[in-house]
């Protein structure tokens, strides 16, 4: 089996991992140097959090701090947005874009946004998924089973399909972000400049993520397609 995890089609996710690498470094890098630039007004990103999500009657919506370096999200299923320590309490540009994302993907789900509707639903058929579809795919290819194969790649399209929902979930939780930043003053037009470019830098993380999935679901198909 050893063989088929190293061999010649590898060279199809090599673009991925490029693009995968160059994401991260750009999101670092876009991230530390909006942090260190404090915003006019002084306030801190969990303060705007807990403004933005007033302001849209989203009450009931916790701001946590959680563990971590950029380790922030929203989770639907308690209504918790959690902010990770390099953004909580952090009052630069930066931090604020971070925390406005969040409370974008808030606002998707108070007003029903389908894309992230659908990707919520299929979260746990997609863990499944994710966690079974390779061991089937190349014990199948190991030992000549065909139909294993296809279903570990008809397993591995789901988390294709999440991927790819997962594009318009993250940009328009940035998009909201930028507007509602903008539209409450709490980032000056200069500002909000600095914000989108942290944002845009992280949507790139996302692209090289489904970039990865669909080369890696075109390797399972090729290596099929060699024991026909």
């Amino acid at each position: 089996m050893l063989p088929y995890l190293f061999d010649s089609t590898m060279v199809l996710l090599l673009p991925a991992l490029l693009l995968a690498g160059w994401a991260q470094f750009r999101v670092k890098s876009t991230f530390e140097r909006y942090s260190r630039v404090g915003t006019r007004r002084g306030v801190t990103a969990d303060q705007v959090a807990r403004m933005l999500l007033d302001r849209f009657g989203l009450t009931s919506v916790s701001v946590n701090r959680v563990a971590g370096h950029l380790t922030d999200h929203y989770d639907p299923r308690d209504n918790t947005l959690s902010l990770s320590d390099s953004v909580y309490g952090n009052a630069s540009i930066a931090a604020i874009g971070v925390a406005a994302h969040e409370v974008g993907h808030a606002i998707q789900k108070n007003t029903g946004y389908v894309p992230l509707e659908v990707r919520n639903n299929i979260v746990p058929v997609v863990n499944i998924g994710s966690a079974m579809a390779m061991p089937l795919f190349f014990f199948g290819l190991f030992f000549n089973g065909s139909a294993l194969m296809d279903i570990g790649i008809l397993l591995f399209l789901g988390v294709v399909i999440f991927h790819l929902i997962t594009l318009p979930v993250e940009f328009n939780a940035s998009s909201r972000a930028v507007a509602v930043l903008g539209q409450t003053g709490a980032l000056g037009a200069d500002e909000l400049q600095g914000a989108s470019k942290v944002l845009n830098a992280a949507s790139w993380t996302y692209i090289a993520a489904t970039l990865m999935a669909v080369m890696q679901l075109v390797r399972l198909l090729a290596l099929r397609n060699s024991r026909d």
